[in-house]
């Protein structure tokens, strides 16, 4: 019952972080993170004893598929190279810089443990990225190079890590086939994620309730994540599979699932995150804890680690600069602001937390592993250097540097499509049946509707009219139908295209979707103010 009254604890505390930091501006999940750090050293406060193997379990796939819903497979397309080299090549250098700092700054570590730390420290985590960088409006060109990257570094991160600390409580080297089980994990996970994609559709596609439609994209990830580990599979990359798969499929006329799906992963998303960096601060207080009287000693080798870690990150990114320069595609970083900031997001979280806290205690000789209360306290460390410092100087970070994305960007990249959308619907419009049948003025007033797609839309309906003016009604009602529905179909087809940042897609369908659910609804109270009644 403690454990339960401190989970609800946290889930109200998101809710005020999140005023807090709408008025404080900061983002809400550091302010989580702060919190429940604070509160954890509360006399009283009851500790929630949640076994490490569930952490990823719980947390990670929900949020991996509320981030992965909202890219799509034509980003990766684009920038595949920086998947490869920032989510991989540079996971791979920060591990192999971090264990090889470790091995020479801690007595005793062993290079496999040693190697353990740079995996758990290694990955920045897509939730944090989103969550605090998303909100400070940070030029979206930069955004989705960051969501790109955290969406797969646990993959890669998650295997090496589960390699060495295998090695280590083994007593020996780390296998030489990491590499292939890592490629031939992948390949399973993605045949894993297209498959539960088009099963959940199939799914979908069988039920009638939109509020049950959306519970089933609550399952899925949980899903098809532990289908994975039970193949030896990556969990991440099929739940990241499995989310692009089935927005890929969406389907135009699906408004009002759309609608309620989104406004159930907002809710979800929001306490997902929150109660997961608050898991954060209140694992801190064990860490601390355990680490007893040889905390601060062990700090000045975990403040070289996160020095490290920031380091490479920049030296890597500066390495890229002249090759995106060099091909003028306009993918970041093509330069040194860009690379200032990308580097001050590589922030560590759930990932980070959840691979710390699973080390085990002891080798298979029933040996203490090797350094563990340094390994997990410098993990923490690098932590909170990552998340906590970067998310609070943020904004103010990219005032100074002048970064921040232009809202007139961004409403004419919305006016590109609602124009797309527009056009869609009016040729739609004129090749509609009935439409010729009605008066001028009823035409032209139709036409009137269409246009200003990024507009609102308000329908008047009477509560009663002649049976000719129903007539003209259900007419009416139909043709606006089909002109919406071509408008729909447009921008869906628009949001897998190269160059069609999804975000703004799915900002001009959502407005569709909306108009679409009130026609509906003005059609079906007519009919039911119109119905006798006995």
């Amino acid at each position: 019952m403690h454990e339960l009254a401190l989970i609800i604890g946290l889930l109200l505390a998101t809710v005020v972080a999140v005023g807090l930091g709408d008025k404080l501006h900061l983002p809400y999940p550091v302010l989580m993170v702060l919190i429940a750090l604070g509160a954890g050293f509360i006399p009283g406060v009851p500790e929630l004893h949640l076994g490490p193997e569930l952490i990823l379990p719980l947390f990670l796939p929900p949020l991996l598929f509320a981030t992965a819903k909202k890219t799509s497979w034509s980003v990766f397309r684009i920038r595949w190279r920086s998947v490869v080299l920032l989510a991989i090549g540079l996971v791979v250098a920060t591990v192999a810089v971090v264990a090889g700092a470790a091995w020479l700054l801690i007595p005793g570590i062993g290079l496999p443990a040693a190697i353990a730390l740079g995996a758990m420290v290694a990955p920045p985590d897509p939730v944090a990225v989103e969550s605090v960088a998303g909100r400070v409006h940070m030029p979206r060109r930069l955004l989705t190079v960051l969501q790109s990257e955290g969406l797969f570094n646990d993959a890669a991160a998650i295997v090496i890590f589960q390699t060495a600390v295998a090695a280590a409580v083994a007593g020996h080297d780390v296998d030489g086939w990491l590499a292939v089980k890592f490629l031939a994990g992948s390949a399973i996970a993605v045949a894993l994620g297209l498959a539960m994609a088009w099963a959940s559709k199939k799914l979908i596609g069988f039920i009638g309730s939109s509020t049950a439609r959306s519970a089933v994209t609550l399952v899925v990830p949980f899903a098809v994540y532990i289908l994975a580990e039970e193949f030896h599979a990556s969990g991440v990359i099929a739940v990241v599979v499995t989310a692009l798969e089935m927005k890929r499929r969406a389907r135009p006329h699906d408004a009002a699932e759309r609608i309620t799906g989104n406004a159930f992963w907002e809710v979800t998303e929001l306490l997902a995150t929150g109660l997961a960096f608050g898991l954060i601060g209140l694992a801190t207080r064990h860490v601390i804890e355990g680490t007893g009287a040889q905390t601060l000693p062990m700090l000045g080798n975990a403040a070289i680690i996160c020095v490290t870690v920031v380091v490479i990150r920049a030296l890597w990114l500066a390495l890229l600069v002249p090759g995106n320069r060099r091909r003028d595609d306009g993918l970041p970083p093509n330069g040194p602001k860009d690379v200032l900031l990308l580097t001050w997001c590589g922030m560590r979280g759930l990932a980070t937390l959840a691979l710390a806290l699973a080390l085990p205690e002891h080798t298979a000789d029933g040996s203490p592993f090797p350094a563990r209360d340094q390994i997990v306290l410098t993990a923490v460390a690098v932590l909170f250097t990552t998340l906590v410092i970067p998310g609070s100087t943020l904004p103010w970070l990219m005032r100074k540097l002048k970064m921040r994305e232009s809202p007139a960007a961004e409403h004419e990249a919305e006016m590109v499509l609602a124009q797309r959308a527009e056009d869609a619907a009016l040729i739609a419009l004129h090749d509609a049946p009935f439409l010729h049948d009605l008066p001028h003025q009823r035409q032209e007033a139709i036409e009137r509707g269409i246009k200003r797609l990024s507009e609102d839309l308000v329908v008047d309906a009477a509560p009663s009219a002649p049976a000719d003016a129903r007539s003209r009604h259900d007419a009416e009602v139909a043709i606006r139908t089909i002109a919406l529905d071509a408008a729909r179909q447009e921008i869906v087809d628009a949001r897998n295209e190269p160059g069609v940042d999804p975000e703004i897609a799915d900002r001009v369908l959502r407005r569709l979707d909306l108009r679409t659910v009130i026609l509906q609804e003005v059609g079906e109270r007519r009919e039911l103010l119109e119905t006798p009644h006995t």
